[in-house]
């Protein structure tokens, strides 16, 4: 799931964060998060950070700027300068092609694809393979491998290079190319060679267990929100969307990409990941969304219960991250006028973030409220089950049967289709947005019983010819 920002720079000036706060005050209450953290990073340094709400609904644990939530899809810049650290160290090449490095991909359709197509997205994976579920977690160390091997099986959907397509798949195979080149398992390796070295104290890589001190996602539910059960990291999905930070850790992050020097990664290293990657990719780098016009560059995070969002003004070596602790809804507290807006404010950037949700507010309450009008036409039907059992002739019999076919097909782009639309599967996006997931299947599903009752009592309990 891509949230597809239209920014345009319009100042260079940081907003005072009095009006962060006021604007917090308004918009926060109308996305339902029990919690956000955000830090603003000015000159490549921590301006300032603030926080609001609760690790968990319910609960009196305070969320501060140090509260590590999962970042999501921000993990992947974080990936990919893991990749950009072997590649200086020669121990990688951007052309190098998976089948070198991966014996998995060794004459399989994915084995030509480089290591520059991956951290572009450009391999030729979609977002639906990506988005694919993957073998159960165990918490073992071989979890990503067990992925990635199944990865390998896949014939990506495009030609690899041809076109710009957004994929986990890439950066989950990226994440087992990194155990296989430096030696050492994803966790340890991001550990040791960025969130070490930047003094991230308050992160680290999903490992398989549960950790209290994160904040707790929260699923929306029909206008709340609610806490997802289960809290353990999960080890395959680590380079994708699996690291845990906190907003301060985060600015002091953002700071050192936008540095100019050469610390963890040479300074020349990570503006070639903050450009576009080729003619292919010219909105996209290695681990960034970019704007170049503006001189934007940003990548946001969606995880179950949380979501995220990075921005950088490089040139002015400004920036800001934004952490909420719910997931945002359809029409219904959404959360991206909440972050956008911080960022907005923060960086001074012309970027209208409330946008209209009237018609995903039309659409969900469509959803919700079919099912129910369904319900209603069966009891109809049973009322009225005399009229519907006298239907004759080829038009009558029509009249029975035809609306089986519309209600099965509505029912196809209801479970299928618009999930698709997402880069998904049903399950996945009930996963992430169960309300609107099981609004879904529940019109889908209550249209086709509708027509089938119908016919059931259309062919029982007539009275037979003497």
């Amino acid at each position: 799931m891509i949230l597809v920002l239209g920014m345009s720079a319009a100042s260079a000036t940081s907003a005072p964060r009095g009006s962060i706060e006021a604007f917090i005050d308004s918009v926060m209450p109308a996305s339902g998060v029990p919690g956000l953290a955000y830090a603003v990073v000015a000159d490549g340094d921590v301006a300032s950070a603030g926080a609001r709400g609760v690790i968990t609904l319910g609960g009196d644990t305070a969320i501060t700027p140090d509260t590590p939530f999962v970042i999501g899809s921000i993990s992947k810049s974080m990936t990919a300068l893991a990749v950009m650290q072997l590649v200086e160290a020669g121990t990688l090449d951007l052309d190098t092609e998976l089948a070198q490095v991966l014996d998995g991909f060794s004459g399989r359709p994915a084995g030509a694809i480089t290591i520059r197509q991956l951290l572009s997205h450009t391999s030729g994976f979609s977002t639906q393979q990506g988005n694919a579920p993957h073998p159960d977690a165990t918490g073992a160390t071989e979890d990503l491998a067990r992925a990635v091997d199944r990865l390998a099986a896949v014939a990506p959907a495009h030609e690899p290079g041809a076109t710009w397509e957004y994929s986990n798949a890439n950066y989950a195979i990226l994440g087992r190319v990194i155990e296989v080149v430096s030696g050492q398992a994803y966790q340890t390796y991001v550990t040791t060679h960025i969130l070490e070295p930047v003094g991230m104290n308050h992160s680290f890589v999903a490992d398989g267990a549960t950790h209290a001190s994160m904040a707790t996602g929260h699923r929306p539910w029909f206008g709340t929100k609610r806490p997802v059960s289960d809290r353990t990291t999960d080890r395959a999905t680590a380079p994708q969307g699996g690291i845990v930070a906190s907003a301060n850790d985060l600015a002091r992050y953002l700071g050192m990409m936008m540095n100019g020097e050469d610390d963890v990664l040479s300074a020349e290293g990570k503006a070639l990941m903050m450009r576009p990657a080729s003619a292919v990719s010219p909105n996209y780098g290695f681990g960034w969304y970019l704007d170049p016009g503006a001189g934007v560059v940003w990548h946001d995070g969606v995880s179950v219960g949380s979501e995220t969002l990075a921005t950088l003004l490089p040139a002015q070596k400004t920036a800001v991250i934004v952490l909420v602790n719910g997931g945002g809804g359809i029409g219904f507290g959404e959360t991206v006028h909440l972050r956008v807006g911080i960022s907005d404010r923060a960086l001074g950037l012309g970027y209208d973030s409330a946008g209209n949700a009237w018609s995903r507010k039309a659409l969900f309450v469509l959803l919700v409220v079919l099912p129910f009008v369904y319900v209603l036409g069966m009891i109809k039907v049973w009322v009225d089950r005399a009229r519907v059992r006298a239907t004759s002739g080829a038009l009558g019999v029509f009249g029975l049967w035809f609306p089986l076919f519309t209600t099965g097909a509505a029912a196809w782009v209801l479970i299928g289709l618009v999930p698709s639309l997402y880069g998904t599967q049903i399950g996945s996006l009930i996963a992430f947005v169960p309300d609107f997931g099981w609004a879904l299947v529940a019109s889908g599903v209550t249209g086709v019983l509708l027509t089938g009752f119908r016919l059931g009592v259309a062919y029982t309990g007539r009275s037979r010819p003497a």
